[in-house]
């Protein structure tokens, strides 16, 4: 498995909202509160895609 580099943060913004993101690393997602969205981590690569995202409760 190959682990996610937090640094990529600095350069990812939600693609629905152009706001910033946060790292759950037990969930492996990347998490935008302002769209209610989570976007997974896959092999350590982010799926920056709304389609594939999660709603958060």
């Amino acid at each position: 498995m190959t682990s996610f580099d937090p640094r990529m943060l600095e350069a990812l913004v939600c693609p629905q909202t152009q706001t910033g993101l946060s790292y759950d690393a037990d969930a492996q997602e990347l998490i935008s509160k302002r769209a209610g969205l989570a976007f997974p981590i896959r092999d350590g690569i982010p799926v920056m895609l709304v389609d594939e995202a999660r709603k958060l409760d």
